[in-house]
């Protein structure tokens, strides 16, 4: 009687899952709902939801400029609206100079209303969270605690909940970030190395009002950069060595005032209060393989990115689309989801195109931040011969946008069910 009691209990615990995403942020988040409407069950799990939005809240100091590709994969599987509900800031125009090159990109040179959207992470997390939640072949299981992680190489994985639930996983999805718990738990590796540089984010108050216009200037101790939000307000984020970072981040804001109004540039206009600040290190890291059998790395637990051009949130979400697919056509086709050969064709999607644009920010980096005169001489041209030559700037702008290279069908706004 007790070793029945003891087997019935052990199978009413445990729950099987087609899929099983750790991690419920914007890219964890955007994997279930590309899998929303097929015949996959799918779980997500996520520590706790994010809060409420209210239209009078200030801005988070945590945005993203979302290029059109993240806006169509965000608009195809519907949760475009819960975004545009709340609150975006559409720029149109993108601007980068240092001394004497300067090169600014619009939108209306390729035909396209907007070069992208400064989206605040939570606006777009909620709106994803809400779009998958329609769906009733997902379950979000939020606040969740995860116990243990239990990988079976050719076996579903298990994933112990705090709750006592045990989730088996065909596939488990690691969504979990930099320091992915599930990454480390199936022993998959990571590459990585530190710029040696922290970034500080301001939230700022101008005088300005509403703008439509992002820009980058480098200067000798890093880049200082604007994004634009709503109304009055914007985005700083001041690129320098982790003691300045420090030193200014304990400022009073009004001595921060003072010190951004004597170092960046007249175009910032006057800034009327800096209202908060954050700061993060600035780190690479690229995992050895995304893929074992049964297991998938996306987002941050897959690669971290410089983010001077703000590509992190894009490549992530390019990510989730390219997983859904290539689930979604496996299914189709009655294949075993964890098998090796199908999530390599994940990992064949993205692993090469994540590398093209980590290495090309490391190597804008390295180069803008490198003051040799030969260095500086060979960029200030450069940016000259961009504002001149339309075909490649034309180029660097629709590679921004994210609609150059091997797209996904949902980032060229392509149902996949």
């Amino acid at each position: 009687m007790q070793l029945f009691m003891r087997v019935h209990f052990w199978l009413i615990m445990k729950e099987s899952f087609d899929v099983v995403i750790v991690g419920g942020g914007m890219v964890g988040a955007a994997v279930a709902c590309s899998l929303g409407g097929s015949t996959l069950k799918v779980a997500v799990i996520e520590s706790q939801m994010p809060e409420a939005f209210n239209a009078d809240q200030a801005h988070d100091l945590r945005v993203s400029a979302l290029s059109i590709a993240s806006k169509n994969i965000i608009e195809t599987v519907g949760a475009w609206p819960g975004v545009t509900s709340r609150r975006l800031c559409p720029f149109r125009r993108m601007r980068v100079w240092e001394t004497a090159g300067d090169t600014e990109f619009c939108s209306d040179n390729i035909n396209f209303p907007e070069l992208g959207y400064i989206v605040e992470n939570r606006v777009t997390q909620l709106a994803l969270l809400e779009q998958l939640q329609t769906f009733q072949n997902i379950q979000l299981m939020c606040p969740a605690t995860i116990t243990k992680i239990n990988y079976f190489s050719g076996m579903p994985s298990e994933v112990e909940l705090g709750d006592g639930r045990i989730l088996l996983a065909k596939v488990l999805v690691a969504a979990d970030g930099g320091q992915s718990r599930v990454r480390q738990a199936v022993g998959l590796g990571v590459t990585s190395w530190d710029y040696q540089q922290h970034a500080l984010v301001i939230y700022i108050e101008t005088e300005y009002g509403q703008q439509d216009i992002t820009w980058q200037r480098f200067v000798p101790s890093g880049p200082q950069a604007f994004l634009p939000l709503t109304g009055h307000f914007g985005s700083v984020v001041w690129y320098n060595s982790a003691d300045e970072v420090r030193r200014l981040k304990a400022m009073p804001y009004e001595d921060l005032l003072l010190e951004m109004t004597a170092t960046f540039p007249d175009c910032l206009g006057k800034v009327m209060a800096v209202l908060g600040t954050a700061s993060f290190p600035l780190k690479r890291q690229h995992a050895q393989s995304y893929v074992k059998p049964g297991v998938v790395l996306v987002g941050d637990a897959a690669h971290m990115i410089n983010p001077l051009a703000g590509q992190g949130v894009n490549i992530g979400l390019l990510d989730a689309a390219a997983l859904g697919e290539v689930l979604i056509e496996a299914s189709r086709q009655g294949l075993e989801l964890g098998d090796l050969k199908v999530l390599r064709r994940y990992e064949q999607m993205r692993r090469n195109e994540n590398l093209k644009m980590m290495t090309v920010m490391d190597l804008f980096y390295r180069v803008f931040s490198n003051q040799l005169l030969p260095v500086k001489f060979l960029r200030n041209l450069g940016l000259g011969l961009a504002e001149r030559v339309l075909p490649a700037k034309n180029k660097v702008m629709r590679a921004a946008m994210g609609l150059e290279g091997k797209l996904p069908k949902l980032a060229k706004g392509e149902s996949i069910i």
